[in-house]
């Protein structure tokens, strides 16, 4: 039982570890590539190496590397929480394992329906891959939702579904949705294509936003300081009095709620979306032996 014990132990050791390291991996990345500057510098993704390639190089970023990395945690959380679950044992982390399992199935139901229920993985990932990625920021690395590349792939992702579920009665019936009512096709077009650049773009400018209003408060309170406190003497003239609680207060803002609330936004539209494509009840009308399964 001890053996048994002790092993159970050390997976968590393991897996812990999975979750932590490859953060401290990405920090110790950052330190060693990063050059030092001075000012306020705003920049995208730092670009580590370029593959070469016959059309273009293929670059890769801070944004994948840091992607890769909050996946690997991601995966350690969900074997974390799922270890040692079992029938007859009740622990605290399956209680948190379950209420983020039925959370997320009663919110695809309620926002999608029954035919859309086994969404459910599908917007776990999503919410908890967004979230992670804004709350990268905290840590100092280079939140992968600050690049747009991110964003624009999960909104063409999204949007290929949109068109999938669209056509599952038929390209024809898909087609002539954009003529309903026939004055504003050209508008529906329109619609159609800029469903996912609105997704990408607000997500994309939430969190950069954000990040950058933060940046500018701190050098901004920074000079302040140093105007205003400069000429004390020693430490006192050097240290920036007035960078210490508005940029900590801005951060838990910007990188924290608005991160996640960024992230809850997404899935909700991915939801809301997806769902409102589907012709239900054409699609039960074309087949009846789906409709009464």
């Amino acid at each position: 039982m001890k053996k048994s014990n002790g092993q159970f132990k050390f997976v968590d050791c393991l897996l812990i570890l999975m979750m932590l390291l490859p953060i401290a991996a990405g920090i110790l990345l950052k330190v060693l590539t990063t050059p030092q500057k001075e000012g306020i510098v705003i920049e995208g993704a730092m670009i580590y190496c370029k593959i070469p390639f016959p059309v273009m190089p293929i670059l890769i970023t801070e944004t994948q590397v840091n992607s890769w990395l909050i996946i690997i945690s991601i995966i350690g959380l969900a074997l974390y929480l799922t270890h040692g679950i079992r029938a007859g044992v009740e622990t605290k982390r399956q209680y948190l394992a379950e209420w983020i399992v039925e959370s997320c199935q009663k919110m695809v139901g309620s926002n999608m329906g029954g035919y859309f229920a086994g969404f459910a993985p599908f917007i776990t990932a999503m919410l908890g891959l967004s979230a992670f990625s804004s709350l990268m920021s905290l840590t100092g690395l280079f939140p992968p939702t600050s690049d747009l590349n991110t964003t624009a792939g999960w909104a063409v992702l999204t949007f290929i579904l949109i068109t999938y579920y669209k056509m599952k009665c038929g390209p024809l019936v898909y087609l002539k949705s954009f003529a309903d009512p026939p004055a504003l096709t050209p508008l529906n077009i329109i619609s159609e294509v800029a469903t996912p650049i609105s997704m990408a773009f607000r997500h994309y400018g939430n969190v950069l936003s954000g990040s950058v209003i933060s940046v500018l408060v701190a050098a901004g309170l920074g000079g302040l300081s140093q105007t205003l406190l400069g000429k004390l003497p020693g430490f006192f003239g050097e240290f920036p009095f007035l960078r210490i609680g508005l940029p900590a207060v801005l951060s838990v803002y910007f990188d924290v709620f608005s991160g996640l609330l960024q992230a809850y936004i997404f899935a909700m539209l991915t939801m809301l979306y997806v769902a409102g494509a589907f012709p239900e009840e054409e699609y039960f009308k074309r087949h009846p032996k789906k409709g009464n399964a």
